[in-house]
């Protein structure tokens, strides 16, 4: 049996557990639907959900596959549906945290279940692929490309996004309610955190504007390898800056949901955008790439600090 039929096996077990739950513990129906109707949820949702993953689970051809798409199609909207629910009512919270991490699931599954693996390279297509900056272009215009990226993802991945993730917190009452000396820890420690984690991209940033002829954004990446700067303590100064800076942001929120959120990037980063990156990288630099990886850590900086990361040139990239 692949991955993607077992997940299904263990979702519809885990679906069927829960509709138990549901039916005999009070809570559990309470937090997860409300004063939704269970009756009318579970005529849609078990034969939709329940069977239609048993049935992508032990049925490996077409019907499999038909169900894989159903159960996923189905677990997506009631995802959506469980979220305007609950964010108009207030109820429902954990349900649509629940169904959340089942529509995730779900989606990675039929990927399996579909194509045999989950096509992650479609996330560097398009306008996103694997580039390099103009060359020729004056060091001024990469440090001005950088600030503005800088500027729109700050915004978004640090600003709108964990505000509406700790709004829809408070709104589903998934906010628990911390003493005040708690709430006064967390933002000073979070402040304090936030501070150091953008010091370190706003030099990560620098380095690799001024040094690498380009920018973070692989769509207009450094055209040198930089080992200079943080690049010298770690691999990726840029993505322990940013996943740091999201958790700073949870706490300065108060928020769990926004310190899952970005250790949920981490995963992302770290399983699925790194491997593209540093197979880019590798073939672009070749055994200069590959000396710096052996000698520089992924995640874990080097301390101290050495003036030099050994025998690694900045050169310009093979093609």
């Amino acid at each position: 049996m692949s991955w993607g039929r077992r997940y299904f096996a263990l979702q519809a077990l885990g679906g069927a557990a829960w509709w138990i739950n549901v039916a005999t513990v009070p809570t559990v129906r309470t937090l997860t639907l409300g004063s939704l109707d269970p009756l009318v949820v579970a005529a849609f949702d078990v034969p939709l959900f329940v069977v239609a993953s048993a049935l992508a689970a032990v049925s490996a051809g077409t019907v499999g596959r038909i169900a894989a798409t159903i159960a996923t199609g189905w677990t997506a909207l009631v995802l959506a549906g469980l979220a305007v629910w609950a964010t108009g009512t207030g109820e429902a919270g954990w349900g649509v945290v629940v169904m959340t991490a089942a529509t995730v699931g779900s989606a990675l599954a039929l990927a399996l279940v579909l194509l045999g693996r989950v096509p992650t390279e479609w996330l560097t297509s398009g306008p996103l692929r694997f580039r390099t900056a103009d060359p020729g272009a004056a060091t001024s215009r990469h440090v001005v490309a950088t600030t503005v990226q800088i500027v729109v993802f700050w915004g978004l991945f640090l600003g709108v996004f964990p505000v509406g993730i700790a709004v829809a917190e408070h709104r589903w009452r998934l906010h628990p309610a911390l003493p005040g000396p708690v709430v006064t820890a967390l933002l000073v420690v979070g402040l304090v955190v936030l501070a150091l984690a953008s010091a370190l991209g706003i030099a990560s940033a620098a380095a690799m504007s001024t040094k690498g002829a380009g920018t973070p954004l692989p769509s207009a990446s450094a055209n040198r390898l930089v080992v200079a700067g943080p690049y010298r303590s770690v691999r990726n100064p840029m993505a322990l800056a940013g996943i740091t800076q999201g958790v700073a942001v949870g706490l300065l929120l108060g928020s769990w949901m926004v310190v899952a959120y970005a250790l949920a990037g981490s995963i992302v980063w770290n399983c699925v955008v790194r491997p593209l990156e540093e197979a880019d990288l590798e073939a672009r630099f070749g055994d200069d790439f590959r000396r710096y990886a052996a000698r520089v850590r992924c995640w874990v900086p080097r301390w101290p600090i050495a003036a030099s990361v050994g025998p690694v040139s900045v050169s310009s990239p093979r093609r």
